[in-house]
C-alpha cells in the first residue's frame, strides 16, 4: 500500500477528501494510505481537520526562512515517513531542486485552469474575468517552474452559467475535490501494473 504525504497551507478541503477516499468504500481504499498532513503555517485549519481524521500532522514553518533551510527541515519530516507519492493540496509554496531532486516525479498538484494558458494564483478568478464557458483543471508533476510541470490529466468544468467569481470557484472546488483522488488512483494502479509486470518478467 502507497503511503502518501499531503502538503497543504489553508482549509485543507482536498486534503480532506483525499483522506475520506482512502477510507472504507471509497475509490483509494486499499491502495494508499494518508501517513502524514504537513503544513508550512502552523494556523492551517486543515491542520485541525486531519487530527480529527486522526492523520499524524506537522508543521514546518516557512515564514521568514530562506527556501533552502525550510526544505531541508520538510526533506528531514518527510524521509521520516517515507512516502511513495507527495500530494499538493493548496500548498502555497514554489519548491526549489532540494525537493524536486529528491523527489522526482513523486510531487503533484492540482491547479484550477489548465496550465498551458495559466499558471500561479487566482485561476478561477482569470477563467471567470476572461468569459471561459470552460475551466480546464490539471493535476501535474512538480519542477521548479510555477505550475510548468507535466501534466498529468486534466478535467473540463462548466463555469458557462455561473454569475460570478464566487460561483465558478465553488463549482471548480467541487470538482477537485472528486477529480483529483481519481488521478491519485490512476497513478497508483498503473504503478501497481508495472510492478506485477517487472514481477513477472
Amino acid at each position: 500500500m502507497q503511503r502518501l504525504a499531503i502538503l497543504i497551507s489553508g482549509s485543507g478541503t482536498n486534503m480532506e477528501a483525499i483522506v475520506h477516499n482512502t477510507q472504507p468504500g471509497g475509490m483509494l481504499e486499499g491502495l494508499c494510505q494518508v501517513a502524514v498532513v504537513i503544513s508550512n503555517k502552523p494556523n492551517a485549519l486543515g491542520l485541525e481537520k486531519a487530527k480529527a481524521l486522526g492523520i499524524p500532522v506537522i508543521c514546518v514553518p516557512s515564514a521568514g526562512r530562506s527556501r533552502e533551510d525550510f526544505e531541508n527541515d520538510l526533506l528531514d519530516v518527510l524521509k521520516g515517513y517515507q512516502p511513495g507519492l507527495i500530494v499538493l493540496a493548496g500548498f502555497m509554496r514554489v519548491l526549489s531542486p532540494v525537493m524536486t531532486n529528491a523527489y522526482r516525479n513523486q510531487i503533484i498538484n492540482i491547479h484550477p485552469a489548465d496550465t498551458r494558458a495559466f499558471q500561479g494564483v487566482g485561476g478561477y478568478r482569470w477563467a471567470y474575468e476572461n468569459g471561459l464557458k470552460q475551466t480546464h483543471i490539471t493535476v501535474h508533476y512538480i519542477d521548479e517552474g510555477v505550475d510548468t510541470g507535466p501534466i498529468i490529466d486534466q478535467m473540463s468544468v462548466d463555469i458557462e452559467q455561473c454569475k460570478n467569481v464566487e460561483e465558478v470557484t465553488q463549482v471548480g472546488l467541487a470538482a477537485e475535490r472528486l477529480f483529483y483522488s481519481k488521478v491519485i488512483r490512476n497513478l497508483l494502479v498503473k504503478e501497481l501494473k508495472k510492478e506485477v509486470l517487472c514481477a513477472g518478467s
